[in-house]
């Protein structure tokens, strides 16, 4: 007898569920699969019907929060005012993942997860920018992986406050840093390279 999808994907998510409830108060190597069935009220088979170990419960709900192409609106490469890049894009997805990301990506999290969301969402845009005629080089490759760096570093951060600034504000601050670099926003000046 075939089970039904909807109580398939259900005791999935059951099974996952518990085990978050575990891993955000014990970490990953207190979990184990005893726990989570009992938490869940299933039995040691039906969890290895979904999963082969506690660290694939981990892969699979970190692969359910990376976003894909669908959660990027097109790029803006004019000269308007608008950042090519999707500052507010990225708060809404953090903000749509809270519950996970400010434990993953806190001081308690997997160190993988950062990687793991930096490297898709960068695969993203670059291959948007390469397709908008911004050729593929170092300096692109650089420039994403530093803004990006820096945008999940100041988005953990605000979601670990116990009192978080307003939205607006902070997307206020990351497009002025994004444009007008973070030099500026300290000194006030622009900065000079000074030739090799």
């Amino acid at each position: 007898m075939k089970k039904q999808p909807e109580l398939t994907a259900q005791t999935k998510q059951n099974l996952m569920e518990a085990f978050w409830q575990l891993y955000c108060k014990e970490g990953i190597e207190k979990v184990s699969v005893k726990e989570i069935t009992a938490k869940a009220g299933y039995n040691r088979s039906t969890f290895y019907e979904y999963f082969t170990d506690v660290y694939d419960v981990l892969e699979q709900i970190e692969n359910s929060l990376l976003p894909g192409p669908q959660d990027f609106p097109p790029l803006k490469l004019d000269n308007s005012s608008a950042t090519p890049l999707p500052v507010d894009t990225v708060i809404n997805i953090y903000e749509k993942n809270r519950k996970y990301f400010v434990v993953l990506l806190g001081e308690n999290g997997d160190p993988s997860f950062q990687s793991k969301l930096k490297r898709s969402v960068k695969d993203m845009l670059k291959n948007k920018l390469v397709t908008e005629g911004i050729g593929d080089n170092f300096e692109l490759d650089f420039t994403l992986e530093y803004i990006l760096s820096a945008m999940i570093g100041v988005l953990s951060y605000w979601f670990s406050l116990d009192t978080i600034p307003p939205r607006e504000r902070l997307l206020e601050l990351l497009y002025e840093l994004t444009h007008n670099g973070v030099t500026h926003k300290l000194t006030g000046e622009s900065i000079t390279i000074p030739a090799a």
